[in-house]
């Protein structure tokens, strides 16, 4: 995507994400949960999970005895707990060690492209797509496998793409201790793609900017390079 088509195609978020109600689009930038989200352990959720999605099957009037369908239910009951949802865990949080940054490197860090599979919270089908972070040091750098983690753990739950955004954004200022943070994130829905309309062309674009990247210099310094090959 260009640099034109990031711009134009840019959510808006945070203030302004409470104002849409229930509009396909997030409530707030935390994951809605309940407070006793986690009293069940894993194994019995699975197990939980394998029965409903049992009567799931066998209300859609598929043959459970067949070798092909039999293990499905314990499959996506375990991909759900274990996986795709695994981001909705705390305990799974990325530890992100700080090392000093003895290079006095005070420029832009960008980590670009990384990959991200995610499962839209309307319709429970995949989002896919990249997210470009980048950030300026304030004494302190992280390892670079660190920041795709925390993508994939934000990624790795029922979302909206607005809301990804925000709390890969928010999460990166906690752990770098710096306002510096921008990140934009181009991905597709297959909601869009695969249901409904069907549009299987269109992406969406979503970003966040703070501190030094609300500056026009450096935020565009940003969007040139992610658009660069």
């Amino acid at each position: 995507m260009r640099q034109k088509e990031i711009l134009l195609n840019i959510r808006p978020l945070e203030s302004e994400l409470d104002e849409f109600g229930e509009d396909h689009v997030a409530s707030s930038y935390n994951t809605p949960l309940r407070p006793d989200a986690f009293e069940l352990d894993d194994d019995e959720k699975i197990n939980r999970i394998e029965k409903h999605f049992r009567e799931i099957m066998t209300i859609l009037g598929l043959d459970l005895n067949d070798d092909s369908l039999n293990g499905t239910p314990k499959r996506v009951a375990k991909m759900y707990v274990k996986e795709v949802f695994s981001g909705l865990n705390p305990k799974n949080r990325p530890h992100a060690r700080l090392f000093d940054n003895k290079y006095k490197y005070d420029q832009m860090l960008v980590e670009k492209e990384i990959t991200f599979y995610s499962h839209c919270e309307h319709h429970f089908v995949p989002i896919f797509g990249k997210a470009h972070v980048a950030y300026f040091s304030s004494g302190k750098v992280i390892g670079l496998s660190k920041i795709n983690r925390i993508v994939q753990y934000f990624a790795k739950r029922p979302q909206v793409q607005e809301r990804l955004t925000v709390q890969i954004a928010k999460e990166l200022q906690r752990v770098l201790k710096t306002e510096d943070v921008g990140v934009v994130i181009d991905a597709t829905h297959l909601c869009v793609a695969s249901r409904g309309v069907g549009d299987t062309n269109s992406k969406t674009g979503t970003a966040h900017f703070s501190g030094k990247f609300q500056d026009e210099n450096i935020k565009r310094e940003f969007l040139n390079y992610i658009n660069s090959k």
